[in-house]
């Protein structure tokens, strides 16, 4: 069975930084792209972040430069690094990767930007 453990959300004031993980089990990570996603309140899931096995990564554009996506395959570990928070940024961030023909999705970590 896959898992996907997102953590390190939390409330953060803008201006600030927060650096999440995306813990995978039950697969081999290394030849896994792996994805970040975000759901702010009432809004649809966006793509955050992209990275493949061999480190290429794509942000999306209006996080490109604030946001830095990066992976540890010896610890099964994906990781997104925010920094220059702002209340737009508020949301449950989801990570998720393809698995046998399937999407696997973690339950998400909730970052709250509010002074």
């Amino acid at each position: 069975q896959v898992y996907l453990v997102e953590s390190g959300g939390g409330l953060v004031q803008p201006g600030g930084s927060l650096r999440l993980s995306c813990a995978a089990s039950g697969l081999n990570f290394k030849i896994h792209t792996m994805r970040w996603y975000r759901q702010a309140p009432g809004k649809e899931r966006e793509l955050v972040a992209t990275i493949t096995p061999d480190g290429s990564v794509n942000v999306t554009d209006s996080m490109r430069g604030r946001f830095t996506i990066s992976r540890n395959n010896a610890r099964n570990t994906m990781y997104l690094q925010m920094n220059s928070l702002n209340t737009e940024d508020t949301a449950v961030y989801y990570c998720n990767t393809n698995w046998r023909g399937s999407v696997r999705w973690g339950k998400g970590t909730l970052v709250t930007v509010s002074s």
